[in-house]
């Protein structure tokens, strides 16, 4: 599990191609400094496993599944991209629940200013817009974001300097692909409240009538 709450930047190293699979090579420092074997490191909110490392890189194996979900595959050598460890146990919670499984990609549709904040509008598809709500949280390329407003076709969400500088969320241009993971809890709620399955005595109503929805 991870927080949202970026570490450092690296850097693609090297990115091994093999049919639908790659290998990805990243340059880092932070998340290196306790590394093992067989740890998860979140690579743009992408929860990779470490499968050999040295003293400024680690390499993790990607698999078809993550290639069809994430951006991953559209990167390149040099290009940056957020990092955090798993969380450790006794460890300070500052984001929001984080499983590194991304649903999807989004698309940048715009940047713009507003006083010390940026906003970020991004495009995503309705399976993934279904479960993000205004002031609710969304990881965006790993980075725990509360989210500032909701369309039919769109999200945005402001950002802070802090958050500008320490991710690579401000470096984006229109267009651009981002990992999207919404929210878990609206995954488990749905689950629970659906169709013939549902056997838990959750409804939509009972919901309501307690003031969740």
């Amino acid at each position: 599990m991870f927080t949202g709450i970026i570490e450092e930047i690296g850097h693609i190293s090297q990115i091994r191609t093999g049919g639908s699979t790659c290998t990805v090579t990243v340059a880092a420092s932070r998340v290196l400094t306790d590394v093992r074997i067989g740890d998860s490191i979140a690579v743009n909110g992408t929860c990779l496993t470490v499968c050999s490392f040295d003293a400024g890189h680690f390499s993790a194996d990607v698999m078809p599944e993550t290639m069809r979900r994430t951006n991953l595959g559209g990167l390149a050598p040099g290009a940056p991209v957020n990092l955090e460890r798993a969380m450790a146990a006794g460890g300070r919670f500052g984001g929001h629940i984080v499983t590194g499984h991304i649903d999807g990609t989004g698309h940048i549709r715009s940047l713009r200013r507003e006083g010390n904040a940026v906003w970020v509008t991004i495009m995503a598809e309705e399976h993934i817009l279904r479960y993000i709500v205004e002031k609710g949280s969304i990881a965006i390329d790993g980075i725990s974001l509360t989210v500032a407003a909701v369309t039919q076709q769109d999200f945005a969400v402001s950002v802070i300097p802090h958050t500008g500088s320490e991710t690579t969320l401000l470096t984006k241009k229109p267009g651009d692909a981002v990992n999207l993971e919404c929210d878990i809890v609206a995954k488990y709620v749905e689950k629970l409240c659906g169709g013939a399955q549902n056997r838990s005595g959750i409804s939509q109503d009972f919901l309501a009538q307690h003031g969740f929805l």
